[in-house]
């Protein structure tokens, strides 16, 4: 048993928010319905080199496992017909176009509530379904900037920096995962779905927290201040003989014994004796340390940080995370075997749940590999499916 068996979703997704958030439902055992463009499908799929096949790239892959795909021209009257069918049993409706499409299609949440009323319908935008910037395009170098993470993140005097992977697209498929999981507990109080309204500018402004408030209680901007943090010093990265490593002394005892380990008799210094005033002397308190770590290899240094209970670690390229032995052991690398491209690896699942656990039940489909079985499942008749196929709308 998977703890989402029996719930259906139709995924209108593309990109990366909400196939993210369809992966993660997938994953918990829903029965995912990704539609898709004919001939082209999801953009994503020829976001590339590398390509693990024609039309599937490996950025699509990593987020597109445990769906079924079904290709539909839902600017034809027809396919939007088999979408209403589909959603007459759906428990779930997600959807990331931009605010006003589904409403021209006929396929807003106020149209599907008719067929449905428990169905949970959800859309996940750039900025929401109101206010003035509801049709600006949302892409997630846009939102890393409008969102502030760009203001703070890189050197004190270089410019802004975008975060490598596009998390304001992964949080606000997060978000929109936990807004479904929610509507569906409160349907089984309430027997009614709802309609879910994800902006990825709100996800940003929710990830803020102690900058936001610290803004809106004593009015501080934050600054760029490379791999260190606003709020503790010393916690950030270090130079040492031959690599960088990473240090995070969380509170005063370990300040203590942190200077016990680099052999530092500054602990009770009038400087650096608590955690305010070492941020104020930052400059000053990091030159000292790095002065004395650069005497030995990062290795060493982990192995000596390690010991004492300081928390440390290397900062690793991507190669050397996905090899570390902690990774391979919580099985965070998975195998999954497609008879139309064969077996690829991907990442694992994250959530580990000890009574109903998740799985990975379906390799990333290609593009209308299911169309054919949800249709018959329908009702439809394989003539009337190849119908469909030869007047282009699947």
């Amino acid at each position: 048993m998977m703890p989402l068996d029996g719930i259906k979703v139709i995924d209108f997704t593309g990109a990366l928010s909400g196939p993210y958030c369809s992966m993660l439902l997938g994953d918990m055992g829903a029965e995912i319905i990704k539609i898709e463009r004919p001939k082209r499908g999801d953009d994503s799929r020829g976001w590339g080199p590398p390509y693990i096949s024609e039309n599937l790239s490996t950025y699509f892959a990593s987020i597109n496992r445990n769906k079924k795909s079904i290709s539909l021209n839902i600017k034809d009257p027809e396919a939007r017909e088999i979408v209403k069918k589909l959603a007459k049993n759906a428990d779930v409706f997600l959807e990331n176009f931009r605010p006003g499409t589904m409403e021209k299609l006929g396929l807003g949440y106020e149209d599907m509530k008719r067929i449905n009323e428990k169905l949970v319908y959800c859309s996940i935008s750039g900025f929401g379904q109101d206010g003035p910037y509801k049709f600006k395009p949302g892409y997630d170098l846009i939102l890393q900037g409008m969102g502030g993470l760009m203001s703070e993140t890189g050197e004190p005097n270089g410019g802004p920096v975008k975060i490598g992977i596009a998390v304001t697209d992964i949080s606000a498929g997060m978000f929109a995962c936990y807004g479904i999981l929610s509507a569906i507990i409160a349907r089984s109080k309430t027997g009614r779905g709802q309609f879910i309204d994800i902006s990825m500018l709100d996800c940003q402004v929710s990830w803020q927290t102690y900058f936001a408030t610290g803004y809106l209680f004593a009015g501080k901007i934050p600054s760029r201040v490379g791999s260190a943090h606003s709020f503790i010093c010393p916690y950030q990265s270090f130079r040492t003989k031959d690599i960088f490593i990473n240090v995070a002394v969380g509170n005063e005892d370990m300040w203590k014994k942190f200077c016990e380990v680099l052999g530092l008799d500054i602990a009770g210094h009038e400087k650096f004796s608590d955690n305010g005033k070492r941020l104020k002397n930052r400059d000053e308190l990091v030159k000292i340390i790095e002065e004395v770590l650069v005497k030995k290899s990062g290795d060493e240094w982990l192995v000596l940080l390690d010991k004492a209970g300081i928390p440390s670690g290397p900062i690793y390229t991507i190669d050397r995370l996905l090899n570390d032995p902690q990774v391979i052991h919580r099985k965070m690398i998975e195998e999954v075997t497609n008879p139309l491209y064969g077996t690829i690896k991907i990442p694992g699942l994250p959530v580990k749940l000890s009574e109903t656990s998740c799985s990975i039940k379906l390799s990333p489909p290609m593009l209308g590999e299911h169309s054919e079985e949800i249709l018959e499942k329908l009702g439809y008749t394989k003539e009337q499916i190849k119908s469909l196929k030869q007047r282009g709308i699947i």
